[in-house]
């Protein structure tokens, strides 16, 4: 059973290297072919397969198979899931402040 640090994980890890998050900014505009995403990048393909597959075990992209080309987008669920994360985590809670017992 995965709990939700795992799957936060996941996220925090998708957004934390230079190459997924322009691959995330390409992906704004409407799916992207992996050929595409080639062309664009200064990357092979083996390390583009290495950041696409963190992209899509996070779950804010979607991957779609057309013969021999791999399609990615960005998952409307994965991205709301993402956003939702962040604000919680970056979320006071006064009920559940803890205060530092050696800081006083």
């Amino acid at each position: 059973m995965t709990t939700i640090y795992e799957t936060n994980a996941k996220i925090f890890k998708a957004f934390c290297d230079e190459n997924r998050l322009r691959i995330l900014e390409l992906l704004q505009s409407g799916e992207k072919c992996a050929c595409t995403l080639l062309e664009t990048l200064p990357i092979g393909q083996s390390t583009l397969s290495h950041h696409m597959k963190i992209l899509v075990d996070s779950g804010v992209v979607k991957v779609r198979k057309d013969g021999k080309w791999m399609h990615y987008s960005l998952s409307d669920p994965g991205t709301a899931m993402a956003t939702e994360a962040l604000s919680l985590i970056l979320t006071k809670r006064n009920s559940e402040v803890m205060e530092c017992v050696s800081c006083n």
